[in-house]
């Protein structure tokens, strides 16, 4: 099954000198927690709805005065509209990612796939298997992907605030 049977079009995106009070009004216009990047009709980057938290919680700045060029990740991980189902699963599982922005050969964006759409096709509350796509390959890429990982040297820290 290839990417193209499963993936939402059009998908919602911003620019890199969005800011992100209005990348996160997209985001909660549109009901998705990632957005991909464009500059022209190219696919630079994503910014996710952690990325503008962890953001404004980092910086002492509005959410108005800062672009998604600042906080956006870069290289961008995605996948082709005629990729099978399964090579798209390879590169979540590896990049620790639930979505993908969809590109053509030129890099511009037709869609984005979530491993959500993925898990919906493969069972449902029928519980038959869907062709072209297993159960056990997503909840495999969902196991990766939620895997936790420490950064080397942190510690498990709390904070909390003086009363």
């Amino acid at each position: 099954m290839k990417v193209s049977a499963l993936m939402r079009k059009p998908a919602a995106y911003c620019c890199p000198e969005t800011n992100l009070a209005a990348a996160a009004a997209v985001m909660w216009d549109e009901d998705c927690g990632v957005l991909p990047v464009l500059e022209g009709d190219k696919t630079l980057s994503v910014i996710t709805d952690r990325d503008i938290c962890i953001a404004l919680g980092t910086r002492n700045r509005p959410a108005s005065e800062i672009t998604v060029r600042e906080v956006s990740h870069r290289p961008v991980l995605t996948c082709g509209v005629d990729d099978q189902i399964y090579m798209a699963l390879k590169t979540m599982r590896e990049g620790k990612v639930f979505r993908l922005p969809v590109v053509n050969s030129g890099g511009g964006l037709e869609g984005i796939l979530s491993l959500h759409d993925v898990i919906l096709w493969a069972r449902r509350s029928d519980g038959a298997d869907r062709p072209g796509v297993s159960y056990e390959d997503v909840m495999n890429t969902l196991c990766a992907i939620c895997r936790h990982h420490a950064h080397p040297g942190s510690r498990h820290r709390a904070v909390c605030a003086a009363a």
